[in-house]
């Protein structure tokens, strides 16, 4: 009778279960079937706000349970925007573009690209103007190519020079007994400076002062040109914060005028031909993407493949957001073998990684260009293991503000010996062979010390030809401007490291040269597919892991925990930019 009775109980619940599993997808469908259908109507502008976090690559996930719950949405890839600001230059019903963004979220290179793709739309006569309650630096930078720009009357403008700022952890250690054993080869190569000193080497101080004032540069001769002002102005307002009133800004000609949001909407009225009474037609970027406009269409059979490579170089399968040997050299290897994919383009925005998943990547590359011609497009990050698979491509294109370069090596090993001591733990060893050995709970010997810098100092060795061999440059010349040195694309076209400053539509009319093709079009690499386990995995009522630690430590404190976090998966040699750069 009890085995009857739980039969019963166990066959209910699942008719329950099920019952609640159809309704919950019911509900679903029918809200998506619900959504008004989006179109782009007359004297329509053109609203560019990016929310989202701006990337390079974002294929649209497979997980059924992402497209409801808007996981997709998080995330928006760089070409789609381009292509979008392309398709309003000729689209008859977008009258002109408003830039409204108030925290962007792409790097100094994706914007400068948007900001390039702007130019070209104003090419057409149409109007672009930009507001904000708040303009940061970068987001003034990409809003200054506007022929007017507002702001709310009680906002501020943030225009001061760039600074990036390194923490140091060597007195926290000394205090706690926790320290990084770190090796390395290159007397640049700052990635574990911050375990080893108290404060910024001097080599250090001067690639980041170097690359700051590069970057700057750019931003400054941009603002110039569109603002009609010279550098010398622009930066003696920054140097006596010209921008911190309205008067000011507005006096210093960096502002237009104050108005309030009410009133910038009638100015844009005015420039749509719009009366003052009737409703103002916009269509956000998210939706004019939505709508097919997030690319160019083309009847061409041939095609130029993209192989996207974002995210820390890490030994393993990869994904979106890492780059792994596995899913590059698949897709590689699949490329080779469509025929109607006559080049390949390598985007890369990436700080490095691991040396042995960076050495096999270019190995693959290798083995591709004797087949078809493979060229390389530099996004914010092309550094260190980011170069290490750069520098065999048979071009380089850079953008004139991405971080590149960082030819060098190191290791870095977590000793906890002293902590150990003071905690009254003893560690012995007992082995079979004289050869060095290491434990955390005892200090680093010689021995495995001199073992680990003769490993770091041969794959410094093979990074080093290996660039040398791939830019036809000496040796020495090659060493000279390595030592684990960060250059910025401009910088690096000056001494040899990239052939030519573009953007990846430049690459890829390039790599379509190389094939000797006219009509083309792209397509994207590589194709990830998520297995059940990680399609399940997903539980849309819980915030994400990012989401609570950002609410629980702040922003500030969450991006200290991932600079530790990601020294914690470091595993052997890593071919890494020398610190994790964040400039404001």
């Amino acid at each position: 009778m009890k085995f009857l009775r739980n039969l019963l109980a166990a066959i209910l619940g699942t008719i329950i279960a099920l019952f609640l599993f159809f309704m919950f997808f019911a509900v679903i469908v029918a809200a998506i079937e619900s959504k008004e259908k989006i179109t782009v109507k007359n004297n329509s502008v053109l609203m560019l706000k990016l929310k989202p976090k701006l990337v390079d690559y974002a294929p649209k996930s497979d997980n059924p349970l992402d497209e409801i719950f808007g996981e997709n949405d998080k995330k928006i890839a760089l070409t789609k925007v381009l292509n979008a600001i392309e398709n309003a230059k000729t689209d008859d019903n977008i009258k002109g573009i408003s830039i409204e963004i108030l925290d962007l979220k792409s790097g100094i290179a994706q914007t400068q690209a948007i900001r390039n793709k702007l130019l070209e739309f104003k090419e057409s006569g149409k109007f672009i103007t930009a507001y904000a309650d708040v303009f940061t630096q970068k987001n003034y930078y990409l809003s200054s190519v506007a022929d007017s720009i507002y702001m709310n009357p009680v906002g501020l403008i943030d225009f001061h020079g760039l600074t990036s700022e390194k923490m140091y952890f060597k007195d926290f250690q000394d205090k706690y007994g926790v320290k990084m054993e770190v090796i390395r080869h290159g007397k640049y190569k700052s990635a574990m400076e911050g375990f080893i000193a108290n404060e910024m080497s001097e080599a250090n101080r001067e690639q980041t002062a170097s690359f700051l004032h590069s970057i700057w540069g750019e931003f400054v001769d941009d603002i110039a040109t569109s603002r009609n002002k010279t550098v010398a102005e622009l930066n003696s307002i920054a140097d006596n914060l010209g921008t911190r009133t309205i008067n000011l800004a507005i006096s210093n000609g960096m502002l237009d005028q104050a108005i309030y949001a009410d009133e910038y909407e009638s100015k844009l009225k005015v420039l749509t031909g719009v009366a003052e009474d009737k409703k103002l037609e916009k269509i956000t970027v998210k939706d004019y993407i939505s709508i097919g406009k997030g690319r160019i269409k083309s009847t061409a059979k041939d095609k130029i493949g993209v192989l996207y490579a974002q995210g820390e170089i890490r030994y393993g399968k990869g994904d979106e957001n890492y780059i792994g040997q596995e899913a590059i050299i698949k897709a590689l290897k699949k490329m080779r073998e469509k025929k109607n994919i006559k080049a390949i383009v390598l985007r890369i925005n990436s700080p490095g990684g691991s040396a042995l998943a960076s050495d096999l990547i270019w190995r693959e590359i290798e083995l591709t260009k004797k087949e078809k011609p493979v060229v390389v497009s530099m996004g914010n990050l092309a550094a260190s293991g980011g170069y290490y698979i750069a520098c065999n491509a048979d071009k380089i294109y850079a953008e004139p503000t991405t971080i590149t370069g960082s030819i060098g090596v190191f290791g870095a090993i977590p000793n906890f010996s002293v902590v150990a001591g003071k905690m009254g733990i003893n560690a012995e060893q007992v082995s079979t062979n004289k050869a060095p050995s290491y434990s955390v709970f005892e200090p680093i010997t010689q021995g495995f010390h001199d073992f680990i810098k003769g490993s770091i100092d041969d794959i410094y060795t093979t990074f080093v030809k290996h660039v040398s061999e791939g830019r036809n440059m000496s040796y020495e010349a090659v060493d000279a401007i390595a030592q684990g040195r960060v250059w910025t694309g401009k910088e690096a076209l000056e001494n040899g490291l990239v052939d030519a400053l573009g953007n990846l539509d430049d690459a890829v009319a390039y790599a379509a040269s190389l094939a000797d093709i006219k009509e083309y079009k792209t397509t994207d690499y590589p194709r990830y597919k998520k297995d059940l386990k990680d399609a399940l995995s997903v539980n849309p009522f819980m915030k994400s892991k990012e989401a609570m630690l950002i609410e629980e430590i702040g922003a500030d404190n969450y991006k200290l925990y991932k600079q530790l976090q990601s020294f914690s998966k470091m595993k052997g040699a890593q071919a890494r930019m020398p610190f994790i750069l964040e400039i404001r």
